[in-house]
């Protein structure tokens, strides 16, 4: 079987997918309402406790997975890429 992409379009699908995810878990466990006026000069909706390092681990697994699931669909054909080769080569 031959394979439709190479190494370094999965490696950049991946990192597509690590960004959205990464996006779409930043705001979770924030909470505003909890949260009292700053008075150091901080910024207002700057989070106290942004936990960034749970949320960086919790971006790569869950990308991880979404990465699989479009590779799955890339390789039987559901989502076929398109062939960007120059015609005549």
């Amino acid at each position: 079987m031959d394979m439709p992409i190479g190494p370094v379009t999965m490696l950049a699908i991946y990192i597509v997918c690590w960004w959205v995810v990464l996006f779409a878990v930043l705001p979770l466990g924030m909470s505003q309402g909890a949260q009292e006026r700053p008075t150091d000069g901080a910024q207002w909706g700057a989070p106290a406790e942004p936990r960034l390092k749970r949320k960086f681990i919790t971006t790569s697994w869950v990308s991880l997975i979404v990465w699989a699931v479009v590779m799955v669909l890339i390789f039987i054909g559901w989502m076929p890429l398109p062939d960007l080769a120059p015609p005549g080569s």
